[in-house]
C-alpha cells in the first residue's frame, strides 16, 4: 500500500566536496521528480546555488540554508512536513538526519524518515552495531573492532597483527582512513581521525585481494534485486571513488558472482533497508573467500554510475518504494514494458576512472588510498574492456589521447610507478609490456587482475603493428581492428606520425564509422525505443533510426574538475529545457554520470560518448541537426568550436572567429587597444628574452597568461626573473598551440566582472558583481557579492560601457562574461569569455533572470 504524505522534506548534499559532489544532485533532482509525480510537496535545503535541484521548476520551496540541525529543525517548524529523505543528499543529509533522529526532533514535530529507518542507517554506520548485526546471519566480516582511544587501537593491533586498516565511523569520501604498517602510524593516525570523530574501527587488512560492489534494491514487502554489480580495476586498499571501475564484473566466474550476490541480498533483507543501497566486498582471488567491507545506506556516488551503466533510474525507484511501491508496482521506464523487478542485464561494458587535478597543489602526494582525492569521474561505454578503457582515458581531458600512442612519456622508474598505486599507474602498464615485463611481473607489483593485463597488452600489440608502417595509411584490416580497440583518429595519427584528417580520409573513403547503440537495460531481450545512445565500431547497424527533426546538439561540460563543475550542468539543462519549450529536439552530448545532463529522459537523445572532434563529427554526420550550441558547457565546446566550424558544422550564437577574438590572448588584447579601452599593458610571448625585457620596462609583478585554458590554469604572477621563467615555461606545456601573453599585474586593485547575454552585439541582460578580494585570487576562489557594495557608480557605468563596445566589436550573440579590475574609478579590462562562467547559475537564481534561458532564446531567433 502507498504512503498518504502530502508533504516531504528533502536534505540536499550542501556544497560540492571531494567525495560529495554532482551525483547527489542528480539523485536528489530524481528524487524530487519522483515525489512530485505522487502529487507531493516538496521542500528542498540545499544552499548550493549552482545545482539543478536548487532550480524554480523541481522542488516547490527550496531554502538555501546550511543543511544542519539547528537550521533544519526551524524548516521543519515552519513547512511542518509529514516525511522526511535521508539519502539523497550523501553523508552531509544522512549525519544531519541521524542527529535530528537522535535529538527526538522528527518524534516532537511527527516527522516520518521514508525509506530506510534512521535506526536501520545507524547500524550501517556504526562500524560497531554493524559488524554486531551481520555477525547475526553468519554472513564474513573482516575481524575488526570499534574503538574510541588510541590505547584500544593499539592493543587491538597487536592482537590481530599488522598491517591493519584504520576506518573512521559516519565519514566521507573515506575521510582519515587507510592502512598502518606498525604502531606508530596507527598512533598518527588514530590521534588525527579521533580529533574530528568518537569512534574509529581496526580491521585487518587484506593486501592484494579484489573490490566488488553490488547496488541492492529492496522494498518494505522483502522483494530484492540486485541492480548492478561493479569491479575495481584495482585490488582492495584503494577508495572506490579512486579507482577504475568496471561495470558488469569481468573477472568473477559465475559461482563468484552468485555468490556475492545472494550475499548481498541477505544483509540487506537482514538490516532492513527500503529502497537503494551499496555493498562493497573484498573477494580473496585465490578463493571464494570474502568479507563485506561496508553498506552505504544510501545514494552513494556509485549508485550514480550504476544508473548510467544499467539505465536504471535507481534515485527515481528508491523514492517510490520510501513511499511505499513494491518493485512489482513499478514500471521499467526504459522498456515501458516490463516491472521495476527486473534485473538490468548488459550486452556492453562501463569503464568508470576518476580524475584527479594534484598538479594544481604543490608538494601533494600523488599516492593513492583509502582517502580519496579526485575531484571527479568520467564513464565510458563500449562492446570490448579495451574500447571502453581508451575512451575513458581520453575523457579525462588530461592530454593523452588513449592508453598508448602519446608522445609524452611518465618519469620514475616503472617498476617503481606499477608497486605504488598514483594517478599515473594505468599509463605505467604498457609502458612495462613494452619494456618486457611479463604479464606474471606486473601482476604480482600490481596485484590487478591478469584479465585486465592482457586486455592491456592486446593495446598494446595493435599500437606495436601501427607504428611498423610509419607515414604510412594503415591497412583497412588493421584500422577497423585499432577502431574497435578504442583508437582514436588522433591516436592513430601520433603512432603512424600522419595528420589526423589522414586518417579520417582514409576511413571516409572505406565508408568506416561507428554504429550507434542503445543502453535499454534488458539486453535487447525486451524492445525498448530508448533515445540513451553511444557510439561503437563493434556492431554492423545502428540501433535507430535516423530521421529529420529540429534537433539542436548541445555540447556538455564533460568531468567535473577544478574550475568546471555543476554550475556548467545547470547551465546545459536549463539550454536543454528552453530548446524543448521553443519546439526543438535537443540533444546531448557528455559523458560524466554525477550530472542531471547524462539522465536519458531529459533529452530527445543522450550520446554519453567523447566531447572530441572526431566523436562530434560522427554524431553531426548522423544526426544533421540545426547547429551546435557550444556556450553553455564551459570550456570544452569553446575550445572545440572553431575546428568545428572548420569542419563545415553549423556553431550556433556567436561566431567561432569570435570566440577565438575573446579567448585568444593576443587578439583580444590587441582588440582592446583598436576599440581604445584600457588594460594592463602586456606584449605576446615571442622569445623569452622578450618576455624579460618587457617585465624590466613594466617592473615586477607581471601576470602570465595562456590562452584556451580553463580556472586559469597556468596564470601566474611572477615576481622575478627566475619566477618569470619557470612559469612561461608552465604555461608553455598547458597552451602549447595558442598564445601565451604577458601583462603587468596591478596590485591592490579591485576585481569586478559582469556576466550578460547580447544579441548581435546588443546587450539583452546584465548583471555586475564584485570580488570581495583584492584582483589576484581567482574568480572561482573569491567571495563575490551581488549586487555591489563598494563600488562608485562612475565606476559601474565605465564598465557597462565599454561592455556595450566589446560585445558589438565582437557582435556576440548569447552568454558571454568580462573581468575588470577597478582601482580609483580607473577600468582596466582583463579578459572575456563568449560563452557562459561560473557565476550564471547565481546570477540567475539571485536576480530572478533565467540568463541561460534568455541566452538559449537570443541564439535561436526567439
Amino acid at each position: 500500500m502507498k504512503n498518504t504524505i502530502k508533504k516531504v522534506l528533502v536534505l540536499g548534499s550542501s556544497a560540492l566536496k571531494i567525495g560529495e559532489a554532482g551525483e547527489f544532485d542528480y539523485s536528489g533532482s530524481q528524487a524530487i521528480k519522483a515525489l512530485k509525480e505522487e502529487g507531493i510537496t516538496t521542500v528542498l535545503v540545499n544552499p548550493n546555488i549552482a545545482t539543478i535541484q536548487t532550480s524554480d521548476y523541481l522542488a516547490d520551496e527550496v531554502y538555501f540554508l546550511p543543511v544542519n540541525v539547528h537550521f533544519v529543525e526551524e524548516i521543519i517548524k515552519k513547512e511542518k512536513p509529514e516525511g522526511i529523505l535521508l539519502g539523497f543528499g550523501g553523508q552531509t543529509a544522512l549525519n544531519c538526519g541521524i542527529e535530528l533522529h537522535r535529538k527526538g526532533i522528527l518524534t516532537r514535530y511527527n516527522v516520518q524518515v521514508l525509506g530506510t529507518p534512521a535506526e536501520v542507517i545507524e547500524q550501517t554506520e556504526d562500524r560497531g552495531l554493524f559488524a554486531e548485526k551481520l555477525q547475526k546471519i553468519g554472513v564474513k566480516i573482516p575481524r575488526s573492532n570499534a574503538v574510541t582511544s588510541v590505547t584500544d587501537a593499539l592493543a587491538y593491533a597487536n592482537q590481530i597483527g599488522y598491517p591493519v586498516m584504520l576506518r573512521i565511523a559516519y565519514a566521507l569520501g573515506g575521510l582519515g582512513s587507510g592502512p598502518c604498517e606498525n604502531e606508530t602510524e596507527l598512533f598518527d593516525r588514530c590521534t588525527r581521525a579521533l580529533s574530528y570523530t568518537g569512534q574509529v574501527l581496526i580491521e585487518e587488512f587484506l593486501n592484494g585481494w579484489k573490490e566488488v560492489e553490488y547496488e541492492v534494491v529492496r522494498d518494505r514487502y522483502n522483494n530484492c534485486i540486485t541492480v548492478c554489480n561493479m569491479e575495481n580495476f584495482d585490488p582492495l586498499g584503494i577508495h572506490t571513488g579512486e579507482s577504475i571501475v568496471v561495470a558488469p564484473s569481468q573477472t568473477l566466474n559465475n559461482h563468484e558472482y552468485h555468490l556475492l550476490r545472494e550475499v548481498s541480498i541477505q544483509v540487506i533483507r537482514q538490516l532492513g533497508i527500503v529502497g537503494e543501497c551499496n555493498i562493497q566486498f573484498a573477494l580473496d582471488p585465490n578463493s571464494d573467500d570474502y568479507r563485506i567491507i561496508e553498506v552505504n545506506a544510501r545514494l552513494s556516488r556509485s549508485s550514480a554510475l550504476a544508473s548510467k551503466a544499467t539505465g536504471y533510474p535507481l534515485a527515481f525507484v528508491a523514492t517510490k518504494l520510501s513511499l511505499g511501491y513494491s518493485l512489482v508496482d513499478l514500471d521499467n521506464s526504459v522498456t515501458k514494458v516490463t516491472k521495476a523487478c527486473f534485473e538490468p542485464a548488459l550486452d556492453y561494458v562501463v569503464v568508470k576512472i576518476p580524475r584527479w587535478d594534484l598538479k594544481k597543489f604543490k608538494h601533494v602526494s600523488k599516492k593513492l588510498g583509502s582517502g580519496m582525492k579526485s575531484v571527479g569521474e568520467v564513464m565510458a561505454i563500449g562492446r570490448k574492456l579495451e574500447e571502453a578503457l581508451q575512451k575513458a582515458l581520453r575523457m579525462l581531458e588530461t592530454g593523452m589521447c588513449g592508453l598508448v600512442g602519446d608522445s609524452s612519456s611518465l618519469d620514475g622508474d616503472v617498476t617503481e610507478l606499477l608497486s605504488e598505486p598514483t594517478d599515473e599507474r594505468i599509463f605505467a602498464i604498457p609502458i612495462a609490456i613494452k619494456n618486457g615485463y611479463s604479464i606474471d611481473e606486473i601482476h604480482h607489483l600490481t596485484h590487478i587482475d591478469k584479465w585486465f593485463l592482457y586486455k592491456i597488452a592486446n593495446i598494446v600489440e595493435i599500437e606495436t603493428k601501427l607504428s611498423e608502417t610509419p607515414k604510412k595509411v594503415p591497412h583497412k584490416t588493421l584500422l577497423i581492428e585499432a577502431k574497435k580497440h578504442g583508437f582514436s583518429d588522433e591516436q592513430i595519427a601520433h603512432i603512424t606520425g600522419l595528420d589526423e584528417d589522414v586518417i579520417y580520409a582514409a576511413r571516409q573513403r572505406s565508408g568506416m564509422f561507428p554504429v550507434t547503440k542503445q543502453i535499454d537495460t534488458l539486453a535487447a531481450e525486451y524492445p525498448a525505443q530508448t533515445n540513451y545512445l553511444y557510439l561503437t565500431y563493434n556492431g554492423i547497424e545502428d540501433d535507430i533510426e535516423y530521421k529529420e527533426s529540429k534537433s539542436v546538439i548541445v555540447l556538455g561540460s564533460g568531468s567535473y574538475r577544478i574550475g568546471s563543475s555543476v554550475e556548467f550542468d545547470w547551465c546545459c539543462m536549463n539550454a536543454v529545457r528552453t530548446l524543448r519549450n521553443l519546439g526543438y529536439a535537443p540533444i546531448m552530448i557528455n559523458y560524466n554520470p554525477e550530472t542531471v545532463s547524462t539522465d536519458y529522459d531529459e533529452c530527445h537523445r543522450l550520446y554519453f560518448d567523447e566531447l572530441s572532434f572526431e566523436t562530434v563529427r560522427d554524431i553531426y554526420r548522423k544526426e544533421n541537426p540545426l547547429g551546435l550550441l557550444v556556450s553553455v558547457g564551459g570550456q570544452i565546446p569553446n575550445t572545440l568550436a572553431m575546428r568545428c566550424h572548420q569542419a563545415g558544422m553549423k556553431i550556433l550564437g556567436s561566431s567561432p572567429e569570435s570566440i577565438d577574438g575573446a579567448e585568444d590572448r593576443h587578439k583580444f588584447s590587441r582588440l582592446l587597444d583598436d576599440l581604445k579601452i584600457d588594460q594592463p599593458e602586456w606584449k605576446e610571448l615571442a622569445s623569452l628574452q622578450d618576455a624579460l625585457s618587457f617585465a624590466q620596462d613594466v617592473g615586477y609583478p607581471v601576470l602570465v597568461r595562456p590562452s584556451y585554458v580553463l580556472s586559469g590554469a597556468a596564470m601566474s604572477v611572477a615576481l622575478n626573473d627566475n619566477e618569470l621563467v619557470k612559469f612561461l615555461d608552465k604555461a608553455s606545456d598547458v597552451s602549447s598551440e595558442h598564445p601565451i601573453v604577458i601583462s603587468k599585474f596591478l596590485e591592490n586593485a579591485k576585481e569586478v566582472e559582469i556576466d550578460a547575454v547580447a544579441r548581435d552585439g546588443e546587450i539583452v541582460t546584465y548583471a555586475v558583481s564584485e570580488h570581495v578580494e583584492n584582483a589576484g585570487v581567482h574568480s572561482g576562489d573569491a567571495t563575490i557579492v551581488l549586487p555591489p557594495q563598494r563600488t562608485y557608480l562612475e565606476t559601474m557605468r565605465r564598465i557597462l560601457s565599454i561592455t556595450r563596445a566589446i560585445a558589438a566589436a565582437l557582435q556576440i550573440t548569447g552568454p558571454f562574461n568580462i573581468q575588470y579590475l577597478a582601482k580609483d574609478n580607473d577600468v582596466k579590462v582583463i579578459e572575456c569569455n563568449l560563452r557562459a562562467s561560473r557565476s550564471f547559475p547565481f546570477v540567475s537564481k539571485i536576480s530572478g533572470i533565467n540568463f541561460i534561458d534568455m541566452a538559449t532564446r537570443v541564439i535561436m531567433g526567439h
